[in-house]
Order: C-alpha cells, then structure tokens, then sequence
C-alpha cells in the first residue's frame, strides 16, 4: 500500500523535528538541571512548563498570530529583550547559588516540604523561558509550513504537526528525567550541584546573550 500524502508528510516531520528534539539546548539543560537538583517532579516541571510554551507558540502560529509577531518588529524586540533579560536573569542566579550541604535526614525533610513548590517554579521557568523566546515562534512559523500537503486544512494541520513536536519533546525529557533519577545522590552532593549549577548558569548566560544579538529577519 502507498503512503498518503498526509502519512509521508507526518513521517518526514517526526523524522526532522525529532532530530532537533535530541540536538542539546537550552531546554534539556533546563530539564537536566531541575531533574538532578530538586529530583524526577521538578525535572517533569519543567518538561511540561516547556511543552506548554511550544503548544502555545504551535496554536499561535496554526491562527497566524506568531506571523504577526515575525511580521513586527517591535513586537519581535519586545519580545525577544524580555527573553533575554529573563535568561540571563537566570543564569546569574544559578552562578552565584550556593548549594548547602545537609545530612541525608534533613535533605530528605527538605526535600519532602519543597518538593510541590520546586515542581510548579520548575514549570514556571520552563514555560517562561520558551514563550518569552520569539525564535521558537519564527521556528514554527517557517518550518510548520514545510511539512503540510496540499489540500488540508492549514491550521488544523499546523496543530496536529505542533502536538507531534510536543509529543516528542515529552518522550525525549521523560527519557532524560529517567537517566537522571538513578544518579540523584551523586548530582545533589555539594561539589556536583555546584558544578552543575555553575554549567548551566554559563549555558543559560549564552543562550541569554545568543537571544539578545538575534536579528529580526
């Protein structure tokens, strides 16, 4: 039996956007970070803070709204400067933090009192961080469009290839939370979470300053 049109075109974008689901970024340092620090909720925070920022950029761009947002340039600086300040604002706090070292009772009380409010600030900062970023919403305005065949409904077709996006996204960050929960007493040592903390400081910096210094097409 041949392919449809509509299944060839589903195929080649899960192919493409799983690719640049995989390919490390600010986001899997996001999810990477919050899952090793404040374990396996925190990291699905953040996972599913970032996916709702995709989704809400996919529905903007199925209705043309993120278009617009191309389209202006005001509003793409705007935008794009709260973004940055945001990023780098997160950065400098993770480069100056100071991990506490704790015996593992009390770690394991702290753990247990802050575990819900790490999970909602994780998720907090994940959606932030996606939905004050306007490149992912150019991203979905040029590369959407590639994959839809003639003779479908644009914006339906558009919402099903962002849920697909998004799909992929939560399997490839359950698959890091999952590789990260096994190490969770080594990562939250002193030493490693203060490392890790000064990594992806640096990592949020330049993305913050990658931000910043991208122009509007």
């Amino acid at each position: 039996m041949t392919p449809t049109p509509i299944l060839l075109s589903l195929l080649a974008f899960a192919a493409a956007a799983g690719v640049l689901t995989i390919t490390p970024g600010l986001d899997t340092a996001m999810v990477l970070r919050s899952a090793a620090s404040k374990g396996p909720r925190a990291g699905v925070g953040a996972a599913l803070g970032i996916c709702l920022g995709l989704l809400v950029w996919g529905v903007g761009a199925a209705f043309g709204l993120t278009a617009l947002l191309a389209a202006s340039t005001v509003a793409f600086t705007a935008v794009k400067w709260a973004g940055a300040a945001y990023l780098v604002f997160l950065g400098v706090k993770l480069l100056l933090a100071k991990p506490s070292a704790a015996s593992a009772m009390s770690s394991a009380l702290a753990a247990d009192a802050n575990i819900d409010r790490g999970a909602a600030s994780a998720l907090r900062r994940g959606f932030l961080s996606n939905i004050l970023n306007p490149k992912v919403g150019v991203f979905y305005v040029t590369f959407l469009p590639q994959f839809i065949p003639h003779g479908v409904s644009v914006a339906a077709f558009s919402l099903l290839l962002a849920g697909v996006h998004v799909a992929l996204t939560l399997i490839w960050f359950s698959l890091l939370i999952a590789l990260t929960a096994p190490l969770g007493r080594i990562l939250t040592q002193r030493p490693v979470a203060r490392a890790l903390d000064r990594l992806t400081g640096c990592v949020f910096l330049g993305f913050g300053l990658k931000l910043a210094m991208f122009e509007h097409a």
